[in-house]
């Protein structure tokens, strides 16, 4: 597959991702009646692991 077809195929999943944990986070926020999705702490923790998750693609393929 060439890069061009491949960034793509990424952007579109990655702005899909994005779309669906955005909906999830305000069906939350409007559930729990705070006005807020996500508080500091759960910001970073979400942060820590979306990084995990980066390391963790990079790395595929590295196990020879």
């Amino acid at each position: 597959m060439d890069k061009r077809k491949t960034l793509l195929i990424g952007a579109l999943i990655g702005a899909f991702t994005g779309l669906v944990a955005a909906m999830l986070l305000n069906r939350r926020a409007e559930k729990n009646e705070t006005g807020t999705a996500l508080t500091a702490g759960e910001g970073m923790k979400l942060g820590v692991l979306v990084f995990g998750l980066l390391r963790a693609i990079a790395s595929l393929g590295d196990d020879k």
